[in-house]
Parts: structure tokens; C-alpha cells; sequence
């Protein structure tokens, strides 16, 4: 009886926050205003070289977020002159909790509910983003392997893993952006099994003839596709471009 009781007050939550959630989804991509981000930085563990990286950051450092999105809204042919505006909020000292480990739609939804919360409780910032990037730094001498990053549509919210390092800041951007349109209801476009991006929608130019080498990434397929069993990350966002199915998704092109 308890338990019955409990998930019928996880669904009555559910219910309201998703509510809300849907409004707001609604209101970001309209694409009246600009939406603003909060970048937070996490060292999470307590590393020296990361604080020191952390300490020098800036809002500078997202720029190129900024100009690329620009660059495609104009290309789909948005008359809004900056989609983002990127600003550096104050580090968070505290990791969000980790995704579920059971492939369950009540672990998951719980979660989601958890991830909502400690992103509000972890969020003093003075101003008031649309959407919350939490960038994880890691300490790229230690080689350790990233977590996987996320994007949450429910509740707008970003987990980024990245490396505490200046010549790797064009793909720690490029991760960002990619959970940025997560955010506002774009999809992945690459094999989870293989990380290649599915054809046509995860390639950038998909009428390419012929089709190999691509030149360029499609954001949410990740990377530039060489053959059909081969591709590379691009070094930057500028081998990236937004794909048609990608700019329906975020209501910058009508599907």
C-alpha cells in the first residue's frame, strides 16, 4: 500500500513539474529572445591543476559557442541576431547525481526528478540562465577515461566531462554545444553501438557526391564521417554544422 502511495506522489510530481517543463520547452524555442546560459565548473577532485584552470576561466572561453550558433541560426534563416548568450557562473563544489544504473522508466524518472533538484540547490548564480551547463573538469595528465556527458530536456539542464586543458577547450566546446540543443529536444544522430554517425541525418552533407571523405561533423552525429566504418571528432566547432533534421528539431527549420 506504501509503495503505491509513493509512486502516486512521483507521478503527481511528475505531472507538475512536466507541466512547467513542457511551457518553458515551449517559450525557449520560439526563438522571441535569446536564451542564456549558465557555464558551472565542477573540480571533482579537489585537483590543484584544476582549480588553477578553473580560477583562470572565463566567459571568453565560450565564445565560439556563441558565434557558431549565430552563424547557423542565419544560415536556416533565423532572424533572432544571437540565439546564446554564454556566460561563466560560480563553481559548484558538489558532483550531480549519476544516471541509474538499472534501465528502468521509474530509475530514470527518478533521477531526472534528483538531477532537477540538486541543480537548484547548487545554483546561486546573479543571474537567472534559461538553461544550466554543470561542466565537469578532469585533469588531462591522469588519461582517465570521461564519463559520458548528458543533456536533459526536462528541467534544461547539462552534464558536461571535460579535460582542464586550453588546447582541448575547442572539444570541450564542441560537447557543450552538442548537450546544449539535448536541452531544447535535438537527438543523437550516431550509432551508440559504433559512435559513427546514422546516415543521412548524423552526416553534415549528406548529398555529398561522392559521399566520402565528409568534411565536416553534424553536432548531434559527433563526428566528421571518412567511410562508412571510420570518422574523427573535429578539433573545434568549426568543422561542425547543424543538420536539417537537427534545426527541425529545435524549430529553426519547419519539419
Amino acid at each position: 500500500m506504501f509503495k503505491k502511495i509513493r509512486i502516486f506522489i512521483l507521478l503527481v510530481i511528475l505531472f507538475i513539474v512536466g507541466a512547467d517543463t513542457y511551457m518553458t520547452k515551449i517559450r525557449s524555442v520560439s526563438w522571441d529572445e535569446t536564451l542564456w546560459v549558465g557555464i558551472y565548473p565542477i573540480n571533482p577532485d579537489n585537483d590543484v591543476v584544476t582549480d588553477r584552470y578553473i580560477d583562470r576561466l572565463s566567459s571568453r572561453q565560450f565564445e565560439d559557442i556563441e558565434t557558431f550558433f549565430k552563424d547557423e541560426a542565419e544560415a536556416f534563416g533565423l532572424t533572432i541576431p544571437q540565439p546564446f548568450d554564454i556566460h561563466l557562473a560560480h563553481a559548484v563544489d558538489e558532483l550531480p547525481p549519476p544516471p541509474p544504473a538499472e534501465n528502468s522508466v521509474l530509475a530514470t524518472m527518478w533521477w531526472s526528478l534528483k538531477l532537477r533538484y540538486w541543480a537548484f540547490t547548487n545554483d546561486n548564480a546573479d543571474f537567472s540562465p534559461h538553461i544550466r551547463v554543470f561542466v565537469v573538469y578532469h585533469n588531462f595528465d591522469r588519461e582517465e577515461k570521461l564519463a559520458h556527458s548528458l543533456g536533459l530536456e526536462k528541467g534544461m539542464i547539462g552534464v558536461v566531462h571535460a579535460y582542464a586543458h586550453r588546447e582541448l577547450e575547442g572539444k570541450n566546446n564542441l560537447v557543450i554545444a552538442h548537450e546544449l540543443l539535448h536541452t531544447l529536444g535535438a537527438t543523437d544522430k550516431y550509432d551508440r553501438a559504433t559512435g559513427l554517425p546514422i546516415y543521412p541525418d548524423g552526416y553534415a552533407k549528406p548529398d555529398q557526391s561522392p559521399r566520402y571523405p565528409q568534411q565536416y561533423a553534424e553536432l548531434m552525429g559527433g563526428t566528421i564521417p571518412l567511410s562508412s566504418d571510420k570518422s574523427i571528432m573535429p578539433r573545434s566547432l568549426n568543422g561542425t554544422l547543424v543538420g536539417e533534421k537537427t534545426a527541425a528539431e529545435i524549430n529553426w527549420l519547419m519539419p
